[in-house]
C-alpha cells in the first residue's frame, strides 16, 4: 500500500483528518502522510497525532489562490501513487478537490460524513435525499479521495514521541488568476460546533425577544443558543453561524434541547451525532420526537419558565 494522505489548511482540520486516516491507515498496515503549510502547524503534533509523514507547502503569496497548488499536489501524487487522499469538505477545498481529483483521473466523493473499510474496500458515507438517506459509495479508482465533513470525526488524540520524516514540496507556479482583496467575515456568534450542550430554537417561538428564554437556559446548562434555519434566513433573528442542519453546522453535542423546533429532516441532520436529543413542543406529531430520546408535549412558553426556575434553585 503506497499511503494515506491528508490536506489540511488549519490544526482543526489536520487534527480531524489525522484521526480517520489513521485508523484506517492501521487497517490497511500503511502510513500517513500530512500536506499542510510551513510554518502554520506543530511538527511534533502532527507526528503525535497520526502522521508519519509531513509534506510542507510553502506559504502562498498573498495574491496567490490555493488552486495554484494543484499542478503541484497532483504531480506529487502521480509520483508516490497515494491509495487514499482526504481533504476537507470547506468552500475553499471543493473545488481544490475536483482539480486534483480530475488531474489524477480519480473519483471524488463529496461532503463525506462516514468512512470505513469492508474488507480491503473503503466506503465511503455521504447524506442524500437532503438528509433522509445515507449513500454508501465505493471507488474503484486510485487514488480514492474524499472531502470530509467538518465535525464527521473527533480529533485525533496525540501519541506523545512518535517518530516520523519530514519533505517539502516545491513552489507553485504563479497563477494567471490574481486575489485583489481579501475582506475577513465577520462572526457574529461562537462556533457552536464545540459546545458541549446546545438549545435550540424554532417557529415555536412568537417573538424574537422570547429568545431570551432559550439563551437563559443556554446559560443555565453552560452551553449556546442554536436556531433552525427559518430563524437565522427568514426572521433574521440568530446569524446564519448558529443555524443546525443540512444547509448549516453539523453538530455533536453531548446534550441538544429543540425549543419549538418541529424536526424537519434538514434539520435533524445537523444532531444526527448528539449523545442525547432532548425536546419540547407542543404538536405531539412533530417529527422531532421520532428522534428525541425524552421530550416535553407542551407549549414552550409554559414549559421553559418551569424548568428554568428548577434549574435555579
Amino acid at each position: 500500500m503506497a499511503g494515506i494522505w491528508i490536506f489540511a489548511e488549519n490544526r482543526g482540520q489536520a487534527l480531524e483528518l489525522l484521526s480517520i486516516a489513521r485508523s484506517l491507515a492501521d487497517g490497511l498496515d500503511t502510513k500517513v502522510s500530512a500536506l499542510v503549510f510551513k510554518g502554520g502547524q506543530d511538527e511534533q503534533e502532527l507526528l503525535d497525532c497520526g502522521a508519519d509523514e509531513i509534506m510542507y507547502m510553502p506559504a502562498l503569496a498573498a495574491d496567490q489562490a490555493l488552486d495554484s497548488y494543484v499542478p503541484v499536489i497532483s504531480e506529487a501524487a502521480g509520483k508516490n501513487d497515494p491509495d487514499i487522499f482526504l481533504l476537507p469538505a470547506i468552500s475553499a477545498c471543493k473545488d481544490f478537490a475536483a482539480r486534483i481529483a480530475n488531474r489524477l483521473e480519480a473519483g471524488l466523493c463529496s461532503n463525506c460524513i462516514g468512512l470505513k473499510l469492508e474488507v480491503k474496500d473503503v466506503v465511503m458515507e455521504r447524506l442524500a435525499y437532503g438528509g433522509a438517506a445515507v449513500q454508501k459509495v465505493v471507488c474503484e479508482c486510485r487514488p480514492v479521495m474524499a472531502t470530509i465533513m467538518p465535525g464527521a470525526f473527533n480529533a485525533a488524540v496525540p501519541a506523545p514521541g512518535r517518530k516520523g520524516s519530514v519533505s517539502e514540496l516545491p513552489g507553485p507556479p504563479a497563477s494567471p488568476v490574481k486575489i485583489l482583496e481579501k475582506k475577513a467575515k465577520e462572526k457574529a456568534a461562537r462556533n457552536i460546533t464545540e459546545s458541549r450542550v446546545i438549545v435550540s430554537v424554532g417557529r415555536g417561538f412568537e417573538k424574537q425577544e422570547d429568545l431570551a428564554m432559550a439563551k437563559e437556559l443556554a446559560n443555565l446548562l453552560g452551553g449556546e443558543i442554536a436556531c433552525t434555519r427559518p430563524i437565522s434566513e427568514e426572521m433574521k433573528w440568530l446569524p446564519e453561524e448558529l443555524c443546525i442542519g443540512l444547509s448549516g453546522v453539523q453538530v455533536k453535542p453531548e446534550l441538544y434541547i429543540g425549543v419549538g423546533v418541529s424536526g424537519q429532516v434538514q434539520h435533524v441532520t445537523g444532531i444526527r451525532n448528539a449523545r442525547v436529543i432532548a425536546a419540547i413542543n407542543k404538536d405531539e406529531n412533530a417529527p422531532i420526537f421520532g428522534v428525541a430520546d425524552m421530550g416535553i408535549i407542551g407549549d414552550l412558553y409554559d414549559a421553559l419558565p418551569k424548568i428554568i426556575k428548577e434549574l435555579k434553585g
